[in-house]
Parts: structure tokens; sequence; C-alpha cells
């Protein structure tokens, strides 16, 4: 069974906030950043906003690219949080590749077993 967790939301959560620390970037400098290489799109800081808040938003290859810019980090981990997050992953897929490095990045080990990842998504902070 596919695995789903809102992992687009959650890679821009950890990057981009307005209770910014050194870790963290501010809306509008994550927006000045955040242009799609190939379409030169570029989303405003109300879809920024949106992301941040956890609310409800499209999301399309433009805007995948310009995450990835905002971020400085390869579209294809971008594009992977993305597919964890409107389509998902089976357990075999997450063991090597973008979909692997995601994992990585948002807190998830690759090989942790199904039930275990299920647990920290549905008990944040759960170990």
């Amino acid at each position: 069974m596919a695995q789903q967790r809102d992992a687009l939301t959650e890679l821009v959560q950890q990057h981009v906030g307005t209770h910014t620390g050194s870790e963290k970037m501010c809306v509008a400098a994550f927006q000045r950043k955040s242009v799609d290489e190939e379409s030169g799109y570029q989303p405003s800081t109300g879809l920024i906003g949106k992301i941040i808040a956890g609310d409800s938003y499209t999301v399309t290859p433009k805007l995948v690219g310009a995450i990835a810019a905002g971020l400085g980090i390869p579209r294809e981990i971008v594009g992977a949080a993305a597919h964890l997050q409107l389509i998902g992953y089976t357990e075999g897929e997450l063991g090597e590749g973008a979909a692997a490095t995601l994992m990585r990045r948002i807190g998830v080990e690759p090989g942790d077993s199904e039930r275990s990842i299920v647990k920290r998504w549905v008990e944040p902070g759960a170990e």
C-alpha cells in the first residue's frame, strides 16, 4: 500500500516561516529566490503563506521547480516530496534515490517498518 504525507508542505515549513531563526528564511526572501528555471514562474507570497500554513494548494511542475530554486535543493527531491504528498510511495520505492533522500530530509529513515512510519506521522514527536 502506498504511503502518503504532506511532504512538500513539510519540506517548505522546515525552511521557511514567519518565526525565523538562523535556520529559516522569511517568506519574502524565499519568494525572491523561488523562480522556476524553465518557465520563469514565481509563486506569490500568498501562495507561499498557504503552503506554510498547511492550507490546500495545487501542486504543479512550475511550483515544484520554483520551490526547488527557493530552497536551493535538487528539483528531484522536491518532485519526490510532491509525489509523496499527492500519490504516495510503496515501501519498496523508499529504499534509494530521490524518494529515500527526501525521507531522510523530512526525518524518516528509509528501512523503518511501515508501522513505525505511520506512528510518527499520526503522533508527532513519537520516535
